[in-house]
């Protein structure tokens, strides 16, 4: 493996890791109001869609890229659409304000 086969596997890698912050922002505010519902699922569709070329590449970057950005961006769509659609303490079983 060469310098730059092996710099592109840790960028691969790497990558993918900054979705955790935005899913540790997501859960300490316990609000996503601010990320579109729109873009984090257009987004998940194309890595949907190219995840069976990285799963099939003999490229191991592509290939590794595909698998830690397929794992962790659904990470974030699951946080974003629990944050989004619904949002905690706005439930109806939940106490009325001033109670």
């Amino acid at each position: 493996m060469t310098i730059i086969e092996q710099v592109g596997l840790v960028a691969s890698i790497c990558l993918p890791l900054w979705n955790i912050p935005l899913m540790i922002k997501i859960i300490r505010r316990k609000s996503a109001d601010d990320i579109s519902l729109s873009w984090v699922l257009g987004v998940w569709a194309c890595i949907l869609l190219m995840a069976p070329s990285g799963l099939v590449s003999k490229d191991l970057v592509w290939r590794t890229f595909n698998i830690v950005n397929l794992l962790l961006f659904t990470g974030v769509v699951i946080v974003v659409v629990k944050y989004r659609l619904f949002k905690p303490g706005k439930g109806p079983s939940s106490p009325a304000k001033g109670s």
